[in-house]
């Protein structure tokens, strides 16, 4: 039984390599160091801000050094949440389609930028329940999803997960909810698989026909 539904949001509803890049490259340039190409920064996505960061910066995530170049990414993301983002092929249509259902949003993206993009997006209030970097531990542990089930009131086999990355894939098996792994994101349909995705969608436009063959 399908009561509810969760989705990541960098590369599974938003297509927001444009903005991170133009953050990571803006703290970069502060901080005096060679700015990256976007494609660069859009590998060191997926694990959280501090990994991104200390990947852009040479510098383990746990240095102390990276404290003021997050918080200089962090208040410029904030600032400038969707200049250059836009929605991936499907999203709107298919947060209209499981309208009826509980929505949550789980990404390991900080929560301060996170609530920044649904504000200027104007969707804050589409998410019964938002999970973010920073409120416990990321993807791929499974507590995210454990702790949206419990929020929601659903059991973790009535849960749908959608994700476009290896965390999502590792997050959802690991809370026994239904993982669905979708492409146009920051991982290959090679890496999903390897992950152990075993529904893996061309785009969101394909989930809305994944509902209406349950009985």
């Amino acid at each position: 039984m399908l009561r509810a539904i969760g989705f990541d949001l960098d590369g599974t509803l938003l297509d927001s390599r444009g903005d991170i890049a133009a953050a990571c490259n803006h703290a970069l340039a502060h901080f005096g160091q060679p700015t990256l190409p976007e494609v660069t920064v859009a590998g060191f996505v997926g694990d959280g801000v501090r990994t991104l960061l200390g990947l852009a910066f040479g510098l383990p995530k746990e240095a102390k050094e990276l404290d003021q170049v997050v918080e200089e990414f962090l208040a410029y993301y904030a600032s400038h949440p969707v200049a250059f983002s836009s929605w991936m092929p499907g999203a709107l249509e298919t947060l209209d389609a499981f309208g009826d259902l509980p929505l949550a949003l789980v990404t390991n993206k900080s929560r301060r930028v996170t609530m920044a993009i649904l504000e200027a997006l104007g969707v804050g209030k589409l998410f019964a329940f938002v999970y973010c970097g920073g409120d416990g531990p990321l993807k791929p542990d499974p507590e995210p999803l454990l702790r949206t089930v419990r929020a929601l009131g659903v059991l973790p086999s009535e849960l749908w997960y959608v994700g476009d990355g290896v965390q999502d894939v590792g997050a959802g098996l690991a809370a026994g909810v239904r993982t669905l792994a979708v492409l146009g994101g920051f991982h290959s349909e090679a890496k999903l698989r390897e992950a152990g995705a075993e529904t893996v969608l061309g785009s969101l436009y394909e989930l809305a026909g994944l509902r209406s063959t349950l009985p």
